[in-house]
């Protein structure tokens, strides 16, 4: 073992006054518990609540991670915006398959989200661009406005002791490896049904 392992070892982890997430009382649909999330980190005060993970998959298939601020949301689709010729916009469109991963260190929370990614219209597009502080007046071409259609999500409530509580929900009637890129349509994807589970792997 080296002196860093020691030192990271005696840093201060969760406290014990965390949130309890009870798997009998979360809601049926998982972007209410998602909202309920965001927007207890947003009145908490914590510096940029809607910054995530965004994960793409790169040419050998390996996981790109950078962080994005979360748009909006929208018929059940999770939005966020960047140039058509980035490396990430590049990687979508060889592969529309991404996750999101929120985490509110203040309240020992964690959200993924995993889906496949759309691109919206250019008029979404134009109007996310025109509302940048950067926006001289002029249009983009390049700039995109994506839109991830869930397939699944996984909440995670941090605990002093490690056992931490993860909620796992999917699309009901498929998995997240059969979900339907076809279907992956904004309009439908509020209208899905989800069903919902403790996650029975170990946490940590």
């Amino acid at each position: 073992m080296t002196e860093l392992r020691d030192r990271l070892r005696k840093l201060p982890a969760f406290p014990s006054d965390l949130p309890v997430l009870d798997p009998d009382s979360v809601p049926e649909d998982p972007e209410a518990l998602f909202r309920d999330w965001l927007e207890e980190a947003i009145a908490s005060g914590a510096r940029q609540p809607h910054a995530m993970t965004f994960t793409t998959v790169d040419e050998a298939g390996f996981p790109v991670g950078r962080t994005l601020i979360l748009k909006d949301i929208e018929d059940g689709a999770y939005q966020v915006s960047t140039h058509r010729t980035s490396r990430k916009g590049a990687q979508l469109e060889q592969d529309a398959k991404a996750s999101m991963i929120f985490f509110w260190r203040e309240s020992g929370r964690q959200v993924r989200i995993t889906g496949t990614v759309i691109a919206l219209d250019d008029e979404a597009s134009q109007a996310d661009w025109a509302s940048r502080p950067s926006f001289t007046g002029e249009p983009n071409p390049d700039w995109q406005v994506y839109a991830l259609v869930p397939s699944a999500f996984e909440f995670m409530q941090a605990r002093e002791d490690r056992q931490h509580t993860r909620i796992e929900y999917t699309v009901q009637g498929q998995g997240r490896a059969q979900a339907d890129p076809d279907a992956a349509a904004p309009s439908s994807a509020a209208a899905r049904t989800w069903t919902h589970g403790p996650v029975p792997t170990p946490a940590g």
